[in-house]
Protein backbone atom coordinates (compact mmCIF):
# COMPACT_ATOMS: atom_id res chain seq x y z
CA UNK A 1 0.00 0.00 0.00
CA UNK A 2 1.39 3.39 -0.93
CA UNK A 3 2.10 5.52 2.08
CA UNK A 4 2.87 9.22 1.91
CA UNK A 5 6.64 9.26 2.26
CA UNK A 6 7.68 12.75 1.22
CA UNK A 7 9.16 14.74 4.10
CA UNK A 8 8.94 18.51 3.83
CA UNK A 9 9.92 21.36 6.08
CA UNK A 10 7.24 23.77 7.15
CA UNK A 11 8.38 26.43 4.70
CA UNK A 12 8.20 23.97 1.84
CA UNK A 13 4.60 23.16 2.71
CA UNK A 14 3.60 26.77 2.34
CA UNK A 15 4.99 27.14 -1.17
CA UNK A 16 4.80 24.07 -3.33
CA UNK A 17 6.28 23.98 -6.80
CA UNK A 18 4.98 22.37 -9.94
CA UNK A 19 7.13 20.36 -12.33
CA UNK A 20 8.28 23.45 -14.20
CA UNK A 21 9.62 24.95 -11.01
CA UNK A 22 6.99 27.68 -10.76
CA UNK A 23 5.40 28.27 -7.41
CA UNK A 24 1.96 26.84 -7.02
CA UNK A 25 -0.44 28.34 -4.54
CA UNK A 26 -0.61 26.32 -1.34
CA UNK A 27 -4.33 27.12 -1.37
CA UNK A 28 -5.03 25.42 -4.70
CA UNK A 29 -6.09 21.96 -3.50
CA UNK A 30 -9.67 20.75 -3.40
CA UNK A 31 -10.55 17.78 -1.21
CA UNK A 32 -13.72 15.76 -1.80
CA UNK A 33 -14.67 13.32 0.97
CA UNK A 34 -16.84 10.69 -0.70
CA UNK A 35 -18.32 7.36 0.33
CA UNK A 36 -21.64 5.81 -0.57
CA UNK A 37 -22.15 4.16 2.81
CA UNK A 38 -23.97 6.21 5.42
CA UNK A 39 -22.14 6.43 8.76
CA UNK A 40 -19.00 5.34 6.93
CA UNK A 41 -16.80 8.03 8.45
CA UNK A 42 -17.07 10.83 5.87
CA UNK A 43 -17.76 13.59 8.38
CA UNK A 44 -14.98 12.45 10.71
CA UNK A 45 -12.50 12.42 7.82
CA UNK A 46 -13.67 15.82 6.55
CA UNK A 47 -13.52 17.39 10.02
CA UNK A 48 -10.12 15.98 10.94
CA UNK A 49 -8.67 16.87 7.54
CA UNK A 50 -10.00 20.43 7.82
CA UNK A 51 -8.55 20.79 11.31
CA UNK A 52 -5.17 19.55 10.08
CA UNK A 53 -5.14 22.04 7.21
CA UNK A 54 -6.14 24.88 9.55
CA UNK A 55 -3.29 23.89 11.88
CA UNK A 56 -0.91 24.47 8.96
CA UNK A 57 -2.16 28.04 8.65
CA UNK A 58 -4.16 27.46 5.48
CA UNK A 59 -7.45 29.25 4.80
CA UNK A 60 -10.02 26.45 4.76
CA UNK A 61 -13.60 26.50 3.54
CA UNK A 62 -15.74 23.45 4.40
CA UNK A 63 -18.83 22.51 2.44
CA UNK A 64 -21.52 20.32 4.03
CA UNK A 65 -23.46 18.93 1.09
CA UNK A 66 -25.34 16.26 3.03
CA UNK A 67 -29.05 17.07 2.57
CA UNK A 68 -30.06 14.72 5.39
CA UNK A 69 -27.73 14.86 8.40
CA UNK A 70 -25.67 18.08 8.14
CA UNK A 71 -23.15 16.55 10.56
CA UNK A 72 -20.14 18.60 9.45
CA UNK A 73 -22.06 21.86 9.90
CA UNK A 74 -22.52 20.99 13.58
CA UNK A 75 -18.79 21.55 14.20
CA UNK A 76 -18.96 25.17 15.31
CA UNK A 77 -15.17 25.56 15.39
CA UNK A 78 -14.89 24.82 11.67
CA UNK A 79 -15.78 27.24 8.85
CA UNK A 80 -18.65 25.26 7.32
CA UNK A 81 -21.20 26.32 4.73
CA UNK A 82 -24.32 24.26 4.01
CA UNK A 83 -25.12 23.64 0.34
CA UNK A 84 -27.85 21.33 -1.00
CA UNK A 85 -26.12 19.29 -3.70
CA UNK A 86 -29.38 17.49 -4.48
CA UNK A 87 -32.97 18.64 -4.06
CA UNK A 88 -35.55 17.03 -1.78
CA UNK A 89 -36.31 14.44 -4.45
CA UNK A 90 -32.66 13.46 -4.68
CA UNK A 91 -32.25 15.10 -8.09
CA UNK A 92 -29.03 16.84 -9.05
CA UNK A 93 -29.18 20.64 -9.20
CA UNK A 94 -26.56 21.21 -11.91
CA UNK A 95 -26.42 24.95 -11.48
CA UNK A 96 -25.35 24.53 -7.85
CA UNK A 97 -22.56 22.16 -8.89
CA UNK A 98 -21.39 24.52 -11.62
CA UNK A 99 -21.41 27.43 -9.17
CA UNK A 100 -19.42 25.42 -6.63
CA UNK A 101 -16.77 24.50 -9.22
CA UNK A 102 -16.54 28.16 -10.18
CA UNK A 103 -15.81 28.95 -6.55
CA UNK A 104 -13.15 26.25 -6.51
CA UNK A 105 -11.40 28.15 -9.28
CA UNK A 106 -11.84 31.71 -8.08
CA UNK A 107 -11.65 31.64 -4.28
CA UNK A 108 -8.23 31.57 -2.63
CA UNK A 109 -8.93 28.91 -0.02
CA UNK A 110 -8.61 25.17 0.45
CA UNK A 111 -12.01 23.53 0.03
CA UNK A 112 -13.03 20.40 1.94
CA UNK A 113 -16.34 18.99 0.70
CA UNK A 114 -18.42 16.40 2.57
CA UNK A 115 -21.08 15.35 0.05
CA UNK A 116 -22.97 12.98 2.33
CA UNK A 117 -24.15 9.50 1.32
CA UNK A 118 -27.32 10.78 -0.39
CA UNK A 119 -25.43 13.01 -2.80
CA UNK A 120 -22.55 10.56 -3.32
CA UNK A 121 -23.52 9.06 -6.68
CA UNK A 122 -25.09 12.22 -8.19
CA UNK A 123 -22.09 14.31 -7.17
CA UNK A 124 -19.49 11.84 -8.44
CA UNK A 125 -21.44 11.31 -11.68
CA UNK A 126 -21.34 15.05 -12.22
CA UNK A 127 -17.59 15.16 -11.48
CA UNK A 128 -16.89 12.38 -14.00
CA UNK A 129 -19.27 13.50 -16.75
CA UNK A 130 -18.03 17.10 -16.64
CA UNK A 131 -14.38 16.01 -16.20
CA UNK A 132 -14.07 18.37 -13.25
CA UNK A 133 -10.51 17.32 -12.27
CA UNK A 134 -9.24 18.35 -15.72
CA UNK A 135 -11.25 21.58 -15.70
CA UNK A 136 -9.80 22.50 -12.32
CA UNK A 137 -6.27 21.34 -13.09
CA UNK A 138 -6.13 23.52 -16.19
CA UNK A 139 -7.30 26.46 -14.08
CA UNK A 140 -4.84 25.73 -11.24
CA UNK A 141 -6.52 23.70 -8.47
CA UNK A 142 -5.95 19.98 -8.04
CA UNK A 143 -8.60 17.55 -6.82
CA UNK A 144 -8.02 14.78 -4.28
CA UNK A 145 -10.73 12.36 -3.24
CA UNK A 146 -10.67 11.04 0.31
CA UNK A 147 -12.33 7.65 0.70
CA UNK A 148 -13.05 6.17 4.15
CA UNK A 149 -12.93 2.36 4.33
CA UNK A 150 -14.27 0.94 7.59
CA UNK A 151 -14.23 -2.39 9.35
CA UNK A 152 -16.95 -4.81 10.43
CA UNK A 153 -20.45 -4.52 9.00
CA UNK A 154 -19.45 -1.49 6.91
CA UNK A 155 -16.51 -3.15 5.17
CA UNK A 156 -18.33 -4.52 2.11
CA UNK A 157 -20.30 -1.32 1.54
CA UNK A 158 -17.27 0.94 1.94
CA UNK A 159 -15.22 -1.28 -0.39
CA UNK A 160 -18.03 -0.93 -2.93
CA UNK A 161 -17.83 2.84 -2.53
CA UNK A 162 -14.07 2.71 -3.08
CA UNK A 163 -14.50 0.63 -6.23
CA UNK A 164 -17.16 3.00 -7.60
CA UNK A 165 -14.75 5.92 -7.24
CA UNK A 166 -11.59 4.10 -8.32
CA UNK A 167 -13.06 2.79 -11.57
CA UNK A 168 -13.50 6.33 -12.90
CA UNK A 169 -10.93 8.35 -10.90
CA UNK A 170 -7.71 9.77 -12.28
CA UNK A 171 -4.40 8.13 -11.40
CA UNK A 172 -2.94 9.03 -8.00
CA UNK A 173 -6.04 11.01 -7.00
CA UNK A 174 -7.46 8.89 -4.15
CA UNK A 175 -6.40 9.03 -0.50
CA UNK A 176 -7.83 6.07 1.41
CA UNK A 177 -8.55 6.37 5.13
CA UNK A 178 -8.28 2.91 6.64
CA UNK A 179 -10.50 3.14 9.71
CA UNK A 180 -9.57 0.27 12.02
CA UNK A 181 -10.65 2.04 15.18
CA UNK A 182 -13.07 -0.73 16.10
CA UNK A 183 -11.36 -3.62 14.35
CA UNK A 184 -9.14 -4.61 11.41
CA UNK A 185 -10.08 -3.77 7.84
CA UNK A 186 -9.64 -7.24 6.38
CA UNK A 187 -11.53 -9.77 4.29
CA UNK A 188 -10.82 -13.50 4.28
CA UNK A 189 -7.55 -12.89 6.08
CA UNK A 190 -6.40 -10.27 3.57
CA UNK A 191 -5.63 -6.67 4.52
CA UNK A 192 -6.96 -3.81 2.40
CA UNK A 193 -3.86 -3.61 0.20
CA UNK A 194 -4.27 -7.34 -0.56
CA UNK A 195 -7.97 -7.45 -1.44
CA UNK A 196 -8.75 -7.65 -5.15
CA UNK A 197 -10.58 -4.34 -5.40
CA UNK A 198 -7.46 -2.51 -4.27
CA UNK A 199 -5.08 -4.61 -6.40
CA UNK A 200 -7.20 -3.81 -9.48
CA UNK A 201 -7.11 -0.07 -8.76
CA UNK A 202 -3.82 0.54 -6.97
CA UNK A 203 -2.64 3.04 -9.59
CA UNK A 204 -5.52 5.32 -8.59
CA UNK A 205 -4.36 5.57 -4.95
CA UNK A 206 -1.98 8.37 -4.01
CA UNK A 207 -1.64 7.48 -0.33
CA UNK A 208 -3.35 5.91 2.65
CA UNK A 209 -3.98 7.18 6.16
CA UNK A 210 -4.42 4.67 8.95
CA UNK A 211 -6.68 5.08 11.96
CA UNK A 212 -5.44 2.20 14.14
CA UNK A 213 -7.51 0.08 16.47
CA UNK A 214 -7.32 1.25 20.09
CA UNK A 215 -8.84 0.08 23.38
CA UNK A 216 -12.57 0.86 23.13
CA UNK A 217 -13.08 1.65 26.82
CA UNK A 218 -10.40 4.39 26.89
CA UNK A 219 -9.34 5.85 23.55
CA UNK A 220 -12.48 4.68 21.80
CA UNK A 221 -14.76 6.16 24.46
CA UNK A 222 -12.92 9.49 24.44
CA UNK A 223 -13.13 9.77 20.64
CA UNK A 224 -16.82 8.82 20.75
CA UNK A 225 -17.60 11.59 23.23
CA UNK A 226 -15.58 14.09 21.25
CA UNK A 227 -17.49 13.18 18.10
CA UNK A 228 -20.89 13.23 19.81
CA UNK A 229 -20.19 16.72 21.15
CA UNK A 230 -19.01 17.80 17.66
CA UNK A 231 -15.69 19.01 19.03
CA UNK A 232 -12.41 19.39 17.19
CA UNK A 233 -9.24 18.00 18.73
CA UNK A 234 -8.19 21.53 19.61
CA UNK A 235 -11.42 22.22 21.46
CA UNK A 236 -11.40 18.91 23.32
CA UNK A 237 -7.76 19.22 24.36
CA UNK A 238 -7.37 22.95 24.96
CA UNK A 239 -10.65 24.70 25.66
CA UNK A 240 -13.19 22.38 27.24
CA UNK A 241 -13.56 21.03 30.76
CA UNK A 242 -15.54 18.02 29.51
CA UNK A 243 -12.48 15.74 29.59
CA UNK A 244 -10.08 14.79 32.36
CA UNK A 245 -6.37 15.46 31.92
CA UNK A 246 -5.58 11.84 31.08
CA UNK A 247 -8.40 11.80 28.52
CA UNK A 248 -6.99 14.90 26.89
CA UNK A 249 -3.60 13.20 26.80
CA UNK A 250 -5.13 10.30 24.86
CA UNK A 251 -6.81 12.65 22.42
CA UNK A 252 -3.57 14.54 21.91
CA UNK A 253 -1.81 11.27 21.10
CA UNK A 254 -4.44 10.36 18.50
CA UNK A 255 -4.26 13.84 16.97
CA UNK A 256 -0.45 13.85 16.90
CA UNK A 257 -0.20 10.45 15.19
CA UNK A 258 -2.91 11.34 12.67
CA UNK A 259 -1.41 14.73 11.79
CA UNK A 260 2.04 13.14 11.40
CA UNK A 261 0.61 10.82 8.75
CA UNK A 262 -1.04 13.72 6.96
CA UNK A 263 2.23 15.66 6.99
CA UNK A 264 3.82 12.79 5.07
CA UNK A 265 1.00 12.60 2.51
CA UNK A 266 2.25 13.89 -0.87
CA UNK A 267 -0.66 16.24 -1.57
CA UNK A 268 1.20 17.70 -4.53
Amino acid sequence: MTKGNHHHGQKQYKRKRNRRGKRRSSHSDRYLVLQGKGSGGKTVVAGWLAEFLISRGQPVHCIDGDPVNRSLAQYKALPVEKIDLVNQSGVVVRSRYDALVDRFINEDAVFVVDSGATAFLPFWTYVVESDIPTVLREAGPRVYVYVPVSCGEMLNDTLLGFRTLAETAAEKSLVVWINEYFGPVARDGKTFDQVQVYVDNREKVLASVGIPERPPDTFGENIRRMRERKLTFEEAIRTTTAFYLVEKSRLFRVQHELFEQLERTPFA
